[in-house]
């Protein structure tokens, strides 16, 4: 292959590379490939299946025991594809105090950090459910109560139906 600022040829070997591009100093990719330019240095690194390798980077934090620090709570907001603001709404708190959890200013709270690695886990998110029941859902200071729920049984599974619920006989 050609390099790509000065048109040399490059030499590609398979070796160890630190993936700064992630935001953690200190993901390594193994036996991945890199071409480097003897003419003018420049290095260039193929990695495949790029999304999948930033899921197992999401699903090796979620399962750390020890506590996330700043670098690792912004790549999971990220990888969840949050902004800050999106993600304070979603964890009920506010802009700022992400920021600080982001920066190493605050620790994170167990029960956010929890709450957070829970929805890293689960990041296929249930396409109807907006923050804006969330924000329901934290003004609301009513006394609980239970739901009745329609479901029915459809070839790929179970279905919740809404506007159906079955109040049992």
């Amino acid at each position: 292959m050609t390099c790509t600022v000065c048109g040399g040829q490059t030499k590609a070997r398979r070796e160890n590379y630190r993936y700064d591009a992630s935001g953690l100093p200190y993901v390594t990719l193994k036996g991945v490939e890199v071409r480097r330019c003897p003419k003018c240095g420049e290095t260039e690194v193929a990695i495949p299946a790029i999304e999948g390798l930033h899921r197992a980077i999401a699903g090796a934090l979620i399962r750390k025991r020890a506590r996330l620090v700043a670098a690792e709570i912004k790549y999971l907001r990220k990888f969840l594809g949050w902004s800050g603001a999106d993600f304070a709404e979603h964890v009920g708190t506010t802009p700022e105090t992400v920021s600080r959890w982001e920066h190493g200013k605050m620790p994170m709270g167990s029960a956010a950090e929890r709450l957070l690695r829970l929805m890293v886990a689960t990041s296929a998110p249930v396409s109807n459910y907006t923050v804006d029941v969330l924000a329901e859902l934290a003004a609301d200071d009513r006394k609980p109560q239970p739901v009745h729920l329609g479901l029915s049984r459809e070839r790929a599974g179970w279905r919740y139906h809404p506007d159906a619920a079955l109040v049992p006989a």
